[in-house]
């Protein structure tokens, strides 16, 4: 069986355009559907963050309109109460990648504050991408790839590949208060960027790089990133 490595935002807070911190974390789903997912097929999770830290999930993550009702908010809630991998994340710093075979980094906002300019995090991204071992990237965390090719152009550009889009983020309230917007991010740091229908499952895969544009891919990418597996 696998070992997969989480990779999860340390922030609490997202700064916004005019300095005030909007609370945020990680998107629950997020992290539930793959978790859920890739260890129901038998492989182990385990967590790392920033420092180690105690990822934060977002409180809005938890609310029954964004799960598909209250049994789909009771279903999230357990998933994240069982994972006892959330409450023992290893540090980004002292990670040896030989020991995973395959990375994983849920979304959220928070990954827009600490990861998207973390050059541990962009480290680990650009030795994953090398070492061919399946990497899944979902909504937000995307912006982890904004740390990428500390030395000069990123490995990522070029590659196809989805996010939250700007549409998403008008339709959340967030776009004219955001310092900036990932898909514009993406696209200048080269990678070719496609999405799908605000809100809908969208799911691009390139080469060893798998990658989902909103909480509704979450299920959907980590089940084809489990054919790799």
């Amino acid at each position: 069986m696998a070992h997969i490595l989480f990779v999860l935002t340390g922030a609490d807070h997202w700064t916004l355009a005019d300095g005030t911190e909007h609370p945020t974390g990680f998107w629950a789903e997020e992290f539930a559907a793959p978790y859920a997912a890739f260890t129901g097929a038998g492989h182990t999770v385990t967590v790392a963050t920033p420092n180690g830290v105690v990822a934060t999930v977002d409180r809005a993550s938890l609310a029954p309109d964004v799960n598909g009702g209250a049994d789909g908010a009771a279903a999230v809630a357990d998933i994240l109460a069982g994972a006892a991998a959330l409450r023992s994340p290893l540090s980004l710093g002292k990670l040896d990648l030989a020991d995973y075979d395959a990375v994983f980094y849920p979304g959220g906002h928070g990954p827009m504050q600490d990861l998207a300019v973390d050059p541990v995090s962009g480290a680990l991204l650009d030795n994953i991408l090398a070492s061919g071992k399946p990497l899944g990237i979902v909504c937000h965390a995307p912006a982890a790839l904004l740390a990428t090719g500390e030395t000069g152009t990123s490995p990522f550009a070029g590659y196809r590949l989805t996010a939250f889009s700007n549409a998403e983020e008008t339709q959340a309230g967030f776009a004219d208060k955001a310092k900036w917007l990932l898909q514009d991010r993406l696209v200048a740091l080269g990678v070719d960027y496609r999405e799908g229908d605000p809100w809908a499952p969208h799911i691009e895969v390139d080469r060893n790089l798998y990658t989902g544009q909103n909480p509704a891919s979450s299920a959907p990418l980590a089940a084809e990133m489990l054919t790799a597996l």
